[in-house]
């Protein structure tokens, strides 16, 4: 049963990161970069103050910093657990695949820490902002998934790497979501 799954993982993947062209590897090199977020990053600090004020704002970042140690060790600990090869580093399947990014990064790759902190990042804006900014959540989740297909489509990893990261990264930024909002409950900020 794993087997095939692993079999149809792999078949996925090529057909995916095979959808690729030269003329779109720039912009989903820049999707992977995690630079390249900095201004959504800034946009989302700004529009936090504006919305929580500053002393639940610095909260709102210690909240988000540990939340990402958290997704990010996770992954580490299930990549190193699991030991899965990145598609880049399976010889065979190297001579069927676009590798994009000039290296291929660690050896293992499940799961993936981008999809994970990403999906955890838009997610926990989702729930302590999609009230009041109703847009914002299903476009910081496009995001997201965006980041997490990159991850394909760059080379560095499988379909089912993603998925799960994804997933950790739902679960991790609802957890924090609800933590921070208690946290601001329980200390009265």
């Amino acid at each position: 049963m794993l087997d095939a799954l692993l079999q149809l993982d792999q078949k996925l993947f090529l057909y995916l990161n095979g959808l690729g062209s030269p003329a779109w590897d720039g912009f989903w090199m820049a999707v992977t970069n995690k630079f390249t977020a900095i201004p959504l990053y800034f946009l989302l600090l700004v529009v936090s103050y504006r919305f929580f004020g500053l002393k639940k704002t610095l909260w709102l970042c210690l909240a988000i910093a540990l939340m990402i140690t958290v997704t990010d060790q996770l992954s580490n600990f299930f990549k190193l657990g699991v030991q899965r090869l990145r598609p880049c580093h399976e010889l065979s399947l190297q001579p069927a695949m676009r590798l994009v990014k000039g290296y291929c990064g660690g050896k293992f790759g499940y799961y993936s820490a981008h999809a994970s902190n990403s999906m955890a990042v838009a997610f926990f804006f989702t729930v302590l902002l999609g009230k009041n900014y109703r847009l914002a959540g299903p476009l910081l989740i496009l995001w997201a998934l965006a980041v997490a297909y990159s991850r394909i489509y760059i080379g560095v990893h499988y379909p089912l790497d993603v998925v799960s990261g994804a997933l950790a990264g739902l679960l991790i930024g609802w957890l924090f979501a609800r933590l921070y909002t208690l946290a601001l409950k329980r200390f009265r900020l």
